[in-house]
């Protein structure tokens, strides 16, 4: 299945034929080599598909000799191409064009929705033609890249294939095997067969077919079933076949499996049906494609500088932070990485000073009678954690919203108030699965620069281009480009058209007068309201999505929020601004940590400055030196390790990333001064302990990227 998440379902009672088979040793390697003969089920499978195929390929013929007639096809640029329905393809088209352009193009896109190429078209319509470099055709590519490895894994392994889909960098696909497991050994056999399969130019092919009919075409994997009995709710879905690969799937596909040019596995690990750790355990392996080997190499390179940046190692190497099987998802902060959480919310916290936010302190505990009101019990009581007290239902609160929301209410409101600007950092849970969490990307257990704006329609305009501008200070200081973009209405909205036309207006005027480039998100807003969707860079080019700004119609008719207005209306109702800059804290922590790969800029690093006397005669005033600093509020260590030369414990700071490295020896401690150097062993020579302290608190306090350069 590439693309449902499947279910827990009903149809159990025969017990899975895949998974059973007892798996051949590759030779020599430890890997695994292709089973022979292949599992009984992928035959029967096969048959039965053939069949249903072959009464499908009837039934179109019929339909184009019968109901084909003349359509216009709309391309990009306008042009208008004849072509006829139920016979010309997109791929017919594309050639029409050019064959390079046909060789080049991944999928087709009709009418806005992406199509296979080898499927006729039906209508009128507008078609795009989408080459790799678009978001939607690698999604498409990784998907059909998935199939190919799903096909090799049942050669190979001969399991119960589970859920295999595209990433936001390349695919996996989840396996259950009865006996034995996956290893890394086993990936060259892998890559091998893939190879093979894509060799073949075995061509993707979409089949509909009646739910029941393929009960029985997927008798021998249980999870296919319940993925049929729970996720499908229609009479007919559709399979894709490559080779003797037959899979649930929506689909579209590349065109054959000779599309994928270049292919590699890289990673295995254990996972458990639908993340619950209660279901059965499963094999997932994970894969990258491209449509040439020079993609792949560069994508090598990256992976290796993403790894030596990954915030987990630097976590641990630095000892920021770690966690613990008996708090999943919820980390433990070290002194170290403690100091780095607190700065951050610290700097939010002073900026809130200057633009009119007020903290406040809210519950972390709510009777579900309050989610009720939201909506949020109806759409997300399983992500909360609940529990009972004195027979009513509580739990820990999963967002800040509702709460401020009573704080809203507490009193009567007047127009003189607003905007009411409400920031909250109280600690958020979540009920993630287990296996979705990773690191502090995916966490139970967090912190937000929350708040919500409070105000009237007409204040909009100037809140969203105040909350812009905070973004951009923020952002400056931490040296991140961004991108923006503006999601509109979508089909199923709530609320009043007009109110929407207005809002998102003026969301348009706020951008326009904020300066930066922003596109246009048509129908992509929430169902409450209009919304600006922030992602940041980091320093390898990937993108993250952190701040949120957010209008929200519905909490207050929700909660009955109402002010009295300037005309004296005690029932006007206020717009609700949903902002975070930061967004998780953890989550921020982790990309700046990768960001900077762990050389944090001096007013937010764990380690600043480090003395180093030259021997032991200087280890006093070295201790004297290293309390000044400490005084003045740095995060100052000494080093009087005696088994360590004097370069020896330099090197040492520069490794662990301090950033002045103090040298403090018989001439120092005479005239009171210390030398410095940078952890890039920059030398700035000597200077007294007053200056040094000083000059170091104003590029501390300027937070200022580039401190050891600029001293």
């Amino acid at each position: 299945n590439g693309d449902r998440i499947p279910q827990v379902g009903a149809r159990e009672e025969k017990k899975a034929e895949c998974g059973k088979k007892k798996m051949k040793e590759g030779a020599g390697d430890g890997g695994r080599s292709e089973l022979s003969p292949w599992p009984a089920f992928i035959n029967e499978r096969l048959e039965m598909y053939n069949k249903l195929k072959a009464e499908h390929d009837a039934l179109l013929a019929e339909r184009a000799a019968n109901d084909s007639k003349p359509i216009k096809v709309t391309l990009p640029d306008g042009k208008q191409v004849d072509a006829e329905s139920w016979k010309t393809t997109p791929y017919q088209i594309a050639c029409g064009i050019s064959q390079g352009l046909a060789d080049n193009t991944v999928i087709a896109k009709v009418n806005k929705v992406v199509w296979d190429l080898d499927r006729p078209l039906e209508e009128d319509c507008s078609l795009e033609l989408l080459k790799f470099e678009d978001e939607e055709a690698q999604a498409v590519y990784w998907h059909s890249s998935a199939h190919i490895m799903g096909e090799a894994m049942e050669r190979i392994y001969g399991g119960c294939l589970c859920y295999g889909p595209p990433i936001e960098n390349g695919f996996y696909y989840d396996m259950f095997l009865e006996e034995g497991g996956v290893s890394s050994n086993d990936f060259s056999a892998l890559e091998t067969l893939c190879k093979k399969i894509m060799k073949e130019k075995q061509a993707f092919e979409r089949l509909e077919v009646k739910k029941e009919t393929l009960l029985e075409m997927f008798k021998y994997n249980k999870f296919k079933c319940r993925i049929l009995n729970e996720k499908v709710n229609t009479p007919t879905t559709t399979v894709y076949r490559c080779g003797p690969l037959i899979d649930l799937c929506r689909g579209p596909h590349v065109r054959h499996t000779g599309k994928i040019k270049t292919i590699k596995i890289h990673k295995n690990s254990s996972t458990y049906w639908e993340g619950k750790a209660d279901m059965e355990s499963l094999q997932r392996i994970y894969g990258i494609s491209f449509p040439d080997t020079k993609m792949l190499k560069e994508w090598e390179k990256f992976q290796e500088e993403a790894k030596s940046r990954d915030h987990r190692k630097i976590g641990r190497d630095q000892e920021l932070f770690f966690f613990h099987e008996l708090s999943p998802g919820s980390c433990f902060f070290l002194p170290k990485g403690a100091y780095i959480y607190n700065t951050l919310i610290e700097f939010i916290r002073s900026e809130y000073r200057k633009r009119g936010f007020q903290e406040v302190v809210t519950p972390n505990v709510f009777n579900s009678k309050l989610w009720m009101t939201s909506g949020h019990w109806q759409h997300y009581s399983d992500n909360m954690f609940s529990f009972e007290v004195e027979k009513e239902i509580f739990a820990l609160k999963p967002m800040n919203c509702p709460g401020h929301c009573l704080m809203f209410d507490h009193r009567p409101r007047s127009w003189r108030e607003l905007p009411l600007r409400l920031a909250d950092f109280g600690v958020l849970h979540r009920n993630e699965l287990s296996g979705a969490l990773t690191g502090l990307t995916r966490v139970r257990r967090f912190q937000q620069d929350d708040a919500h704006i409070f105000c009237a329609m007409e204040q909009i305009e100037e809140e969203i281009k105040s909350c812009l501008e905070f973004l951009r200070s923020v952002y400056d200081v931490f040296g991140f480009s961004f991108k923006l973009n503006l999601s509109t209405r979508p089909e199923k909205y709530l609320g009043d058209i007009g109110v929407w036309n207005q809002a998102e207006k003026q969301l348009e005027n706020s951008l326009n007068a904020f300066g930066e480039k922003w596109e246009l998100n048509p129908g992509d807003g929430a169902f409450y309201g209009p919304k600006i969707d922030i992602q940041i860079k980091d320093a390898i080019g990937r993108y993250h999505q952190c701040a949120t700004i957010q209008l929200d119609f519905q909490l207050p008719v929700r909660f009955n929020l109402t002010f009295v207005s300037h005309d004296g209306n005690d029932k006007t109702r206020p717009v609700i601004i949903h902002r975070a800059i930061l967004g998780s804290v953890e989550r921020m922590i982790a990309i700046l940590t990768e960001n900077y790969g762990g050389k944090w800029p001096l007013w937010l690093s764990p380690q600043q400055v480090m003395v180093v006397p030259v021997g032991p005669a200087c280890d006093e005033y070295a201790q004297k030196v290293r309390q000044h600093f400490h005084d003045a509020g740095f995060m100052a260590d000494v080093d009087v390790d005696p088994g360590c030369t004097l370069n020896k414990k330099i090197r040492n700071a520069q490794l662990a990333q301090y950033n002045f490295i103090l040298v403090v020896g018989e001439k120092e401690k005479t005239s009171g001064t210390v030398n410095i150097r940078t952890r890039d062993n920059k030398v700035h020579g000597e200077r007294t302990i007053a200056d040094t302290v000083e000059r170091l608190l104003q590029l501390k306090g300027s937070r200022s990227r580039q401190a050891e350069e600029e001293f």
